[in-house]
């Protein structure tokens, strides 16, 4: 979360819930760009701004120590903005006037009534010459940064999810944490301008700084990690439970959560976010079903290059669609984990016809398709079985078996 006093705007805004920001931010992300705009080359913008950003920081260093740590990540930088390359050069139509938070005075995060975060908390101390037009993701990266310094993992985890969800662009993935390694990088630079602009009066704001400083650098380093990502693949017919547990799991763990229904309603335009969009297009045709986990697969792909878990939530009825996600990891050395979400007949009909009262559906249709689902379930084969656990949904600790069992499964690989 960036902003200049020069630019913002003196709106002051209600308090946002993580919702709610995230709405407002892929909403402003959506605009359409003035048709003649002319869009400049993303590498360049992106490597002026890690330039500008290191020369302010290396500059106002005094301490051997920190000054080699930033000279590292800023090798990282150079290094992984090469092997990038041709991924921010595809991103030109993206560009955007990425700083949604510079457009407001006061932007306030909330979390069930909490203060998580001011947009004053991170405004420029001098002033900061960004670029005019830039990744859209600097936003999401920003924000992630922010909530991980406050150890807000959770909120962050569940912004990156909800973000990508919203917006469809999971490209992203693929450079947020080239993003957030360089907002990190401008949160270590306003903390140095705070010490240069009080420290010599205050001793006390040189320490505090100095130390946010190094928060930020750590967070960076952190970031800048290589990393091992796992993939779930989250497996049950209708009213097992396994959409309401695989949610669970973004906030805990960090998994980008994929759903087959909201991928399912992206690839016919249709809103993911609302489940009750009306089509005159048969979603549910065997050709958009395959469509549906051939997009699954690719975006599970994408994130796991990008080194971020991935939990895939569908009924995975047939072999071959389990085998795709599946592979999308083996293929690239990477453990997987599939989870069979699991519950008595009694139980998921009555959850089924529950839901079906609840979203006004015919109750009757909805128990129809639970046993064509359950009819036509493909069982597991012995190769699966070596990545397979069962989770009994019905459970009291079903959520903390889940974790469990991820965090075991990724220890034993």
């Amino acid at each position: 979360m960036t902003g200049n006093d020069a630019s913002v705007k003196e709106t002051i805004l209600d308090p946002f819930t993580l919702d709610e920001l995230l709405d407002a931010v892929a909403g402003f992300h959506a605009e359409p760009m003035e048709p003649d705009a002319e869009l400049p080359d993303p590498m360049e913008v992106l490597q002026q701004r890690i330039e500008s950003e290191y020369a302010v920081c290396s500059a106002l260093l005094t301490t051997e120590d920190d000054v080699q740590r930033l000279a590292a990540l800023k090798q990282w930088l150079d290094q992984d903005l090469q092997r990038l390359a041709p991924i921010i050069e595809a991103r030109r139509d993206r560009l955007r006037p990425s700083r949604w938070y510079m457009e407001y005075a006061d932007v306030r995060l909330t979390d069930n009534g909490r203060l998580v975060i001011t947009q004053s908390a991170a405004q420029d101390p001098e002033p900061f010459d960004y670029p005019v037009l830039a990744d859209p993701g600097h936003d999401l990266a920003s924000l992630r940064v922010e909530l991980e310094l406050r150890n807000e993992m959770s909120l962050s985890h569940q912004a990156l999810d909800g973000y990508l969800r919203r917006s469809g662009d999971y490209e992203l993935a693929r450079v947020l944490t080239v993003l957030q390694v360089v907002e990190a990088m401008a949160g270590m630079r306003r903390a140095l301008q705070r010490r240069q602009a009080g420290g010599n009066e205050r001793p006390s704001l040189a320490a505090e700084t100095m130390k946010t400083f190094r928060r930020y650098l750590g967070l960076a380093e952190r970031h800048a990690e290589f990393r091992f990502p796992p993939l779930i693949i989250g497996v049950g017919v209708s009213g097992s439970g396994k959409s309401r547990f695989t949610k669970a799991i973004v906030g805990r763990l960090g998994a980008v959560r994929l759903s087959s229904d909201s991928q399912r309603l992206a690839l016919h335009g249709l809103n993911p976010l609302e489940r009750d969009s009306h089509t005159s297009v048969d979603i549910y045709s065997r050709e958009a079903t395959e469509k549906t986990y051939q997009r699954l697969a690719a975006c599970a792909g994408i994130l796991l290059d990008a080194g971020f878990m991935v939990c895939v939530d569908g009924t995975f009825l047939e072999r071959k669609q389990r085998d795709l996600l599946r592979w999308q990891a083996e293929a690239r050395g990477l453990p997987v984990l599939i989870v069979s979400f699991e519950a008595d007949e009694e139980t998921l009909r009555q959850r089924i016809s529950k839901r079906a009262r609840r979203n006004q559906k015919n109750e009757s249709l909805s128990l129809a398709v639970l046993a064509a689902q359950q009819d036509s379930f493909e069982a597991f084969t012995e190769e699966e079985r070596l990545h397979l656990v069962h989770l009994d949904s019905t459970a009291n600790n079903a959520a903390e078996t889940l974790a469990s069992l991820i965090e075991e499964h990724i220890r034993m690989l």
